[in-house]
C-alpha cells in the first residue's frame, strides 16, 4: 500500500509543505514528506515555509514550522510508494529527475477533477488562499483514498 508519500512543487516553500503538512494531518500513520523541482535552482534549499503559506496554514490548524525545503532527486523519489505533484508539467520536470518514479507519480488534485493547483509564490493572500483551498479539498480526496 501506499505508506510513504512524497508531495513535489517547485520551490517546496509553499504548496508541497502545505499539502504535506495538510495530509500527515488527515493520515497520521502514514509517512509523508516533500521537495522540490528546483529548489537547488531557485536557491531555496534549507529555507523554511514561504510567510503567507505558514500563516494561512496556521490560520486552519497546520503547522509549517520546522519545515526545511529540499531538492527532488532520484534517489528521494526511489524511498517514496507515492509521488504527488502540483501541476501536470511537474510530471515532466519529475521524469526527467527521475524516469523510474513516472509509474507512481500522480496529481495532488488527482481526485478534483485532476485540477492544477498554482503556485501563489510571491502573490497575494488570495492567491495563497486559493491554493490552500485546493490543497485541503485534494488532500481529503486523497485522504479518502487511501
Amino acid at each position: 500500500m501506499f505508506n510513504k508519500i512524497l508531495v513535489v512543487c517547485v520551490g517546496n516553500i509553499c504548496r508541497s509543505p502545505t499539502g504535506e503538512r495538510v495530509l500527515q494531518k488527515l493520515l497520521p500513520e502514514k509517512h509523508i514528506a516533500s521537495a522540490g523541482i528546483a529548489a537547488e535552482k531557485s536557491g531555496l534549499v534549507g529555507k523554511s515555509a514561504d510567510n503567507m503559506a505558514t500563516e494561512l496554514a496556521a490560520e486552519n490548524d497546520v503547522d509549517l514550522t520546522g519545515h526545511q525545503a529540499q531538492q527532488l532527486t532520484s534517489s528521494l523519489c526511489a524511498q517514496y510508494d507515492l509521488i504527488l505533484v502540483m501541476e501536470k508539467g511537474h510530471m515532466e520536470a519529475l521524469t526527467s529527475i527521475a524516469p523510474e518514479a513516472r509509474g507512481k507519480t500522480m496529481l495532488f488534485g488527482q481526485w478534483i477533477g485532476q485540477q492544477d493547483i498554482p503556485d501563489p509564490f510571491r502573490q497575494s493572500r488570495e492567491a495563497f488562499e486559493h491554493a490552500y483551498q485546493l490543497i485541503e479539498k485534494s488532500a481529503e480526496a486523497w485522504a479518502k483514498k487511501l
